[in-house]
């Protein structure tokens, strides 16, 4: 976990996928429908809440608000990297 790179930018590109830019110039696409089921992330099927998506302090990780994120660790290892 310590070779992971911080977040520059996060944007929503289709109602459930992010682009995050990473402060090493990667681009990796995060695929988030499997989380859409579980209860603590049922208001990311919401599009206008979905778009809302902004980086943490740091660039750690993203978050919509004080309850739902997910970490760099998460993004960098579960995206899919673009070329």
């Amino acid at each position: 976990m310590n070779n992971i790179p911080r977040i520059i930018s996060v944007r929503a590109i289709s109602t459930d996928r992010l682009a995050v830019l990473f402060e090493n110039g990667c681009e990796r696409i995060f695929n988030c429908s499997a989380l859409f089921s579980r209860p603590s992330f049922h208001l990311l099927k919401q599009p206008a809440f979905f778009r809302k998506v902004r980086v943490d302090p740091g660039g750690y990780g993203i978050s919509w608000n004080d309850d739902i994120d997910l970490s760099e660790y998460e993004l960098w290892t579960n995206g899919e990297e673009t070329q």
